[in-house]
């Protein structure tokens, strides 16, 4: 039996997957058949076929996978062993609160810690945007407040990516590539080294691509992925999902309460009364709706 290596995922490139080796260098692998969708982030055991090719033999154990829709109602990987996503909004476009909201619901489920980014800060900010950001640091959620275009708060991010492996996600147009690029200003080069390296150009190189910040940290740069989404949540999962949601779930007159109209329903009951965000209760709602309705 070939001698086993352990690499990290680094990149998918059009026929083949490049990994990174515990010494630094990049082989470009192909995958046994029975094995799971690979994905970048995935800490793998490989064997040699040359100096630069290998296959993966065994993907091992994940501690965090963020996945997303695909064709024929499938589930697809996005990203493996991530420690944070850091959820990316600005004045321009019309920050999408619903989107945020779906975010951090998957998060909670996935046991993955979200972080808030408000980017273009050198634009005045709508006093909607204000409340809100108050209801989300209300329930703990850390928020970072940037410009990724005048070096705003770059520093501080900086300093809050070390040490773990981050994704930024959010809506087209908020600044995401921009941010990437003040976070790492060689990310081209870097792109260039690695399709050098495997033997492929760039414009073979899909999503997403993990980079190493030069202060410390791992960065997941997934410019093609804008929405993960709820298709493998359950309704229960979804209430779960919100933070302020969890002491009044007990409290419910039924164990199995919708939240929408259901008698005795504490959730709904507090926004009511005012004890919990009436605009968040509202955006549950229509997440829930969104939902296949097999969840449901």
């Amino acid at each position: 039996m070939a001698e086993l290596h352990q690499g990290l995922v680094i990149s998918h490139l059009g026929q083949g997957i490049a990994v990174e080796t515990n010494g630094g260098d990049i082989v470009l692998c192909q995958t046994l058949r029975k094995l799971d969708t690979v994905t970048v982030g995935d800490q793998v055991l490989f064997s040699y076929a040359s100096a630069d090719q290998g296959r993966i033999e065994e993907i091992l154990p994940r501690r965090s996978l963020l996945t997303r829709p695909s064709r024929n109602a499938k589930i697809r990987p996005v990203a493996a062993n991530i420690d944070k996503i850091y959820v990316v909004f600005a004045p321009e476009p019309y920050c999408d609160f619903l989107l945020i909201d779906q975010y951090l619901a998957i998060c909670e489920n996935r046991n993955i810690d979200a972080v808030l980014v408000f980017n273009k800060i050198d634009l005045p900010p709508p006093e909607i945007i204000e409340q809100e950001l108050a209801i989300y640091q209300g329930l703990g959620y850390e928020l970072y407040r940037v410009s990724a275009m005048q070096m705003l708060g770059i520093a501080e991010l900086k300093q809050a990516l070390k040490h773990q492996v981050s994704i930024f996600t959010g809506q087209s147009g908020v600044g995401k590539s921009s941010l990437t690029n003040a976070l790492i200003p060689d990310k081209d080069l870097r792109t260039n080294t690695v399709s050098a390296i495997t033997k492929h150009g760039r414009h073979t190189t899909t999503a997403a691509t993990l980079y190493h910040l030069p202060d410390g940290g791992d960065l997941i740069d997934s410019p093609g992925v804008a929405i993960f989404g709820l298709a493998d949540l359950t309704e229960r999962q979804l209430a779960y999902g919100y933070k302020e949601f969890l002491p009044l779930l007990e409290q419910c007159q039924f164990h199995n309460c919708r939240h929408v109209k259901d008698k005795g329903c504490a959730v709904r009951e507090a926004a009511e009364q005012g004890h919990i965000s009436m605009a968040r209760y509202q955006r549950f709602l229509k997440l829930r709706e969104k939902m296949p309705t097999a969840n449901v």
